[in-house]
């Protein structure tokens, strides 16, 4: 390996675990913060249990179908318990946002596979092993902190936009087609960080309205309210191509941390909107 893209890759590995120990300890506590303050409150933790067995239940899934490894199905399960819980003592599970997680898994893990066998003659494939730890912290950690807060707006928005960047990408490589440089608007080639297609912009944007309509089941979003989170994660998709064409590649930010900062923007779009 060459010594710029050995330091490039050093420096992104770095980022990638700074990330992982910062914010799983905080996913941690999210999840189980709800029973012990039942528990401390003399209510009964019962009401984790459900949430407990599917969040195990999916992130076996998840590891058995190679979509990610076992420490990445190990963080997952934490996600999906904090997202599943509910935030008072004596409500019911969150389904809208436990439906949004697993509406994001089932988009990704398709475009994932579609055109599998054309992406890595490409060398553009994700790895087979699936997901890294870092990775799943960076396109759902920020979901998992908004939910811990009680920000489902922002949970959501964190969702939809993690499932638009992974479909868009996914499927603008997969199909090929033209491809632009968002920032210049100059022909590049598909899979080249900060480029643009309209096929993957298209499904992008696509994947996020389903997961923001999941997101809003039972009235967990009204209609004004959904609209906003949606325009928040195509922002936030937007902004994940911008840092691509720019800090990534520069070599400032690695992949995953590019992922959590855009994720981020879009749940603080979308919950400083609703604040508004």
């Amino acid at each position: 390996m060459e010594p710029q893209k050995m330091t490039l890759a050093g420096r992104n590995g770095w980022q990638s675990r700074v990330l992982v120990w910062i914010i799983t300890p905080l996913l941690a506590l999210g999840a189980v913060w709800p029973p012990l303050n039942a528990a401390f409150r003399g209510h009964s933790p019962a009401s984790s249990a459900l949430p407990l067995l599917l969040s195990v239940g999916f992130a076996v899934l998840v590891w058995l179908l190679r979509a990610a490894t076992r420490p990445a199905a190990a963080i997952g399960l934490m996600i999906c318990m904090v997202l599943a819980e509910p935030r008072q003592a004596g409500t019911g599970m969150n389904a809208a946002a436990l439906t949004a997680l697993i509406a994001l898994f089932v988009l990704t893990f398709a475009a994932t596979r579609f055109g599998r066998t054309k992406k890595e003659l490409k060398k553009l494939a994700e790895r087979r092993g699936g997901r890294r730890a870092s990775q799943i912290v960076a396109n759902l950690g920020v979901a998992g902190l908004c939910a811990s807060a009680g920000w489902h707006a922002g949970c959501i928005a964190a969702l939809a936009e993690a499932a638009a960047d992974t479909v868009s990408s996914e499927i603008g490589q997969a199909i090929g087609g033209r491809a632009w440089m968002i920032t210049t608007w100059k022909r590049v080639a598909a899979g080249t960080d900060g480029g643009v297609s309209a096929a993957g912009t298209v499904a992008g944007v696509l994947a996020a309205s389903v997961v923001v309509a999941v997101g809003g089941i039972h009235g967990a979003l009204q209609a004004p309210q959904a609209l906003l989170v949606f325009a928040a994660a195509c922002a936030g998709l937007g902004v994940d191509s911008l840092l691509g064409a720019t800090v990534e590649r520069r070599g400032w930010m690695g992949n995953d941390l590019v992922n959590f900062s855009s994720t981020l923007f879009a749940a603080l779009i979308a919950v400083g909107w609703l604040l508004i």
